[in-house]
């Protein structure tokens, strides 16, 4: 049971947060305090539930020493016993401690693995499922760089994914995604298996990643590809390599180089904050046993297979017979939503442990 004053405190809180975005205060501090709000907000409505709920039980207890009134409280109390264990469980996932850059924006890039033409085609085929979830969501998909597979799909692709809440339900998605089917080039009707690995970047703010001038070398070149005689004569192309940590970022989709530098800055920026919490997130014991799989990027999470029309996800073993409706981005959610509860069950139970 979550101690009263816990509950107390957090209503505390929310209600100190209202009485200040009522007084007049600079503008930043509002639009701090309306993000702080907007999170409170619904956890303090459960836990007005749940504070109510609890007094209401209490007075039943009370109302079965009335001899008139016992059948009553009984009723009352069989059915507060039904609702207290869930308003109990729903706190205290509201309650675990979040991820910080669960409300950032992404970076995400789908590459192809094993497979050749038709590990491309199918890093197209995931690419099309997050941009119809992203769609689904109302989140916006801005393309950075791809590179195109030799017969459809692509060898490399990469985004940015902006919105509400998008790291939150996209980080479970970073791993190795094996597909199993027949691919349009095979005339034996053999099933092939081909993988391709997905990246979710958090993006982080200019403060949380410090580059120093001098850690940089910046190579241009020329564009290759489509583009006519404006890509072999202008040398618009940027290849940027972060000396400390050897990371390489390359980028010539823009026609300005200046523009290039840009994104390439972005997605370099983007690698170096998603290593530093990588490397936090190992040293931290508990953390590795409170989340779902290993994290690591070479990992297998899930597969795709077309024969059987199934997705399992590894991690959770869980089976959907709704391959089409997943690649549509349709049911892409049922999957995210039980990674979130199998991570959310996690770290509820380790924390248990913890105290």
């Amino acid at each position: 049971m979550i101690p009263e004053e816990k509950l107390q405190s957090v209503i505390a809180r929310f209600e100190a947060v209202q009485s200040e975005m009522n007084a007049d205060i600079p503008r930043e501090r509002f639009v701090q305090l309306s993000r702080e709000y907007a999170e409170l907000s619904p956890v303090a409505e459960t836990i007005g539930k749940l504070i109510a709920a609890r007094r209401e039980y209490s007075d039943a207890e009370q109302l079965l020493r009335v001899k008139d009134m016992a059948e009553m409280a009984r009723e009352e109390m069989d059915r507060l016993n039904e609702l207290l264990p869930q308003l109990e469980h729903d706190v205290e996932i509201m309650l675990l401690p979040k991820d910080a850059a669960d409300e950032r924006n992404v970076i995400l890039e789908v590459r192809a693995g094993t497979g050749g033409d038709e590990a491309a085609l199918f890093a197209g085929d995931l690419f099309r499922m997050y941009e119809r979830y992203a769609a689904s969501q109302g989140w916006k998909v801005e393309l950075i760089a791809a590179s195109p597979g030799e017969v459809g799909g692509y060898k490399e692709i990469i985004a940015e994914i902006s919105g509400a809440g998008v790291y939150a339900k996209l980080k479970f998605e970073s791993g190795v995604h094996r597909v199993q089917r027949v691919p349009v080039t095979e005339r034996g009707g053999r099933i092939h298996t081909s993988a391709a690995t997905v990246a979710v970047l958090p993006e982080p703010e200019e403060v949380d990643v410090e580059i120093a001038d001098k850690d940089l070398r910046i190579d241009v070149f020329r564009a290759s590809g489509a583009g006519g005689q404006h890509v072999n004569k202008t040398e618009s192309a940027v290849r940027i390599t972060h000396l400390p940590t050897g990371i390489v970022v390359s980028q010539q989709d823009e026609k300005s180089q200046h523009k290039n530098k840009a994104r390439a800055m972005q997605i370099l920026r983007a690698k170096l904050f998603d290593a530093e919490r990588e490397r936090v997130d190992k040293e931290r014991a508990a953390n590795r046993k409170g989340q779902v799989g290993s994290g690591d990027r070479s990992e297998r999470i899930r597969t795709y297979n077309f024969p059987q029309s199934r997705v399992t996800d590894h991690r959770i073993n869980l089976t959907l017979h709704k391959l089409t409706e997943v690649l549509e981005g349709e049911a892409l959610g049922e999957l995210i939503a039980a990674l979130i509860a199998e991570d959310q069950a996690a770290r509820l139970a380790a924390m248990e442990e913890e105290a």
